[in-house]
């Protein structure tokens, strides 16, 4: 019982290790990120005709979740890096660049990519397409996963109130995302940053 109990803390430490390391190293590069004051469809947008209010808004807050994402790396995982203009950006499980798995478990898990009994995971198609991304998915459940670290496709289309399971819309069999998305960094933003992003 005694071995059972500290192979149980064994995983738990190094599972939290992994996982302050990977969102450490997310930290460091979107710190260092710099995020271009404009783009060639900004430019482009900024020779049209002015839109109307409403579409102007929309595209203000398009622009501002744009720029969250790459300030915050997401495409150091998801593939493109901090560049929206390179092939495959967001478009994950390795289009643009090599594959990345991310190996989750008891060391070696995380170490040695060659090691055995690891949750393997991959990062997630985040274009807005509808078969392989994130098109398929409402903004409000692009927001609760960020918000609560909730899988989009197991996640009500409804405003969630509560973090217990069972209340308040929260999912009574709540189904998370995978470890190295760092969700928990993100669910203190700002609601107007986190539907931007999800816009």
């Amino acid at each position: 019982m005694r071995s059972l109990r500290s192979l149980s803390l064994s995983f738990t430490i190094a599972f939290a290790l992994v996982a302050v390391v990977f969102v450490s190293v997310v930290a460091v590069r979107a710190g260092g990120t710099t995020v271009p004051l404009a783009d060639d469809g900004v430019q482009a947008a900024a020779t049209q005709k002015p839109a109307a209010p409403a579409a102007a808004a929309s595209t203000d807050v398009v622009l501002r979740g744009r720029q969250l994402v790459i300030s915050h790396a997401c495409g150091e995982c998801h593939g493109g890096g901090d560049d929206p203009s390179n092939k495959g950006w967001l478009m994950g499980l390795g289009v643009s660049e090599f594959a990345v798995d991310f190996k989750i478990g008891p060391p070696p898990c995380g170490i040695d990519p060659a090691a055995k009994g690891c949750l393997t995971t991959r990062p997630r198609n985040l274009t807005p397409d509808n078969e392989t991304g994130l098109g398929r998915f409402t903004e409000r459940q692009i927001f609760n996963a960020l918000r609560f670290g909730l899988r989009p496709e197991n996640t009500p289309d409804a405003t969630i109130t509560s973090s217990t399971p069972g209340q308040g819309n929260f999912p009574k069999i709540p189904h998370y995302l995978a470890p190295p998305m760092p969700w928990p960094a993100w669910r203190h933003m700002p609601d107007a940053d986190l539907r931007a992003i999800a816009a």
